[in-house]
């Protein structure tokens, strides 16, 4: 390596390796997913292995069909199941999800200070803006992209305004006076905007600053803009280390052009892993993992992510640039959706191979199928050309890949000098660097 830059590594605690068909195994404990002594487990090996931050993404919705074959999106609240883990951890960070497109600021801010003050400074907050769930909200469609953006930027405006509003400063505790803070120190924020109107004060206090490190995965170009903006550290969908270099770049310059240290961006892809001792292993794992994928629900979702049905076209037939719909097409998800059009302006492939692209079969997430070394191997390239500043782990198809993550990936990463062997301080902030 030409470098010895340390990166930073998170793990999603959403059970990725119980997807598809995961959950099936002897060893998935799919029985306990609902309880905090799953998730603890977890997060111990995870804090002993001196990782950055447990990361749980979330929904808001439910597909009611995806229960039939898995366990979907059904799933704890992820700010409360964080709290539960903060009482049985001391330092790893601890990053929720929240949406500001169906969420008032004020319950977040009191939300996400509470989780800060019980885990002393280990929070940290994923800003979604969510694709789905506009009939759990009273909404009769989804805003777009753009107003889905521009409300973020108010929503995060108003968050931090009312962080600021209850300085820790203001408890005293002075018994012996009688006064048990001073409230000339409390101030209403008195906001007005184009989407809230909240006066303020929070009456959760601050712990420390107030000052949480913010995550976002928008790459839309609304959703970098605002990333660039406010964001500390990106949760990236990059299939290969091209998207994620021009990613990372793109990032750092809109981030300068906003009067930002293009290094106050960490770039994170997600790495999806099926490990095993052996890559024989890995493969049968991926492929039990993914045996009963549907090719219709394949074809449906290529159609939802780029507008281009491929129901009558063959599957030894090869998908071609020209058959893509215009740009402008009205889809899901535009990030998601340019990263399938990329692949097919690049490859032409099958519809066959197609349907088991990333880009297609999750949500455009780089993997892994191998041994740890192999993991080991992958993550120092992306490191070496820097296509990321770290990773987001997403272990998959088996607990195994969670603990061989932990247990080999890690410690082989600290022995190279590209990831800590302590840790140096006690909050999320400390670990990331976030000034």
């Amino acid at each position: 390596m030409t470098t010895r830059k340390q990166i930073h590594i998170g793990l999603s605690i959403a059970p990725t390796w119980l997807m598809n068909d995961g959950w099936r195994r002897d060893d998935s404990n799919v029985e306990n997913i609902f309880s905090t002594d799953f998730y603890v487990d977890i997060a111990k090996k995870a804090e002993k292995a001196k990782l950055d931050f447990l990361f749980r993404p979330d929904t808001l919705f439910m597909k009611p069909e995806m229960v039939a074959g898995s366990p979907g999106f059904s799933s704890l609240d992820p700010t409360i199941q964080l709290a539960a883990i903060a009482e049985h951890t001391s330092h790893i960070g601890l990053v929720t999800t929240a949406s500001t497109t169906f969420y008032p600021p004020y319950i977040v801010a009191r939300q996400l200070q509470s989780l800060n003050l019980l885990s002393k400074g280990r929070a940290g907050w994923n800003i979604v803006t969510s694709l789905d769930g506009n009939e759990n909200f009273g909404l009769s469609e989804m805003p777009s992209s753009e107003d889905r953006y521009r409300q973020a930027a108010e929503f995060s405006d108003v968050v931090h305004k009312l962080w600021g509003s209850y300085p820790s400063t203001v408890i005293r505790n002075d018994r012996d006076a009688g006064v048990y803070g001073d409230p000339d120190a409390i101030s209403s924020i008195d906001h007005h905007g184009e989407f809230y109107d909240v006066t303020g004060p929070l009456n959760t206090p601050a712990f420390g600053n107030g000052k949480l490190p913010l995550f976002q995965a928008g790459a839309s170009p609304a959703g970098r803009d605002f990333a660039a903006s406010v964001a500390h550290a990106i949760f990236a969908a990059t299939p290969d280390k091209e998207v994620a270099r021009e990613l990372r770049s793109d990032l750092r310059e809109r981030a300068a052009q906003k009067g930002r240290d293009p290094d106050d961006i960490r770039i994170l892809p997600g790495l999806n892993m099926y490990l095993a001792p052996t890559r024989e292993e890995a493969r049968a794992i991926f492929t039990q993992t993914h045996a009963r994928m549907d090719p219709a629900r394949q074809i449906a979702k290529v159609c939802e992510l780029i507008g281009l049905d491929l129901k009558n076209h063959p599957m030894d037939a090869r998908v071609t640039k020209d058959m893509l719909p215009a740009p402008d097409t009205q889809v899901r998800s535009k990030t998601h959706g340019d990263l399938v059009r990329r692949l097919i302006e690049r490859e032409e492939p099958t519809v066959k191979d197609l349907l088991t692209r990333p880009e297609v079969m999750g949500s455009s997430h780089w993997i892994v199928v191998g041994t740890p070394d192999d993991a080991v191997n992958e993550i120092v390239a992306w490191a070496e050309v820097k296509a990321g500043d770290g990773i987001i782990a997403l272990p998959s198809g088996s607990i195994q890949s969670v603990d061989l993550f932990l247990d080999q990936v890690v410690p082989r990463l600290q022995q190279m000098g590209l990831f800590r062997l302590d840790y140096s301080g006690s909050t999320l902030a400390d670990h990331l660097g976030v000034r």
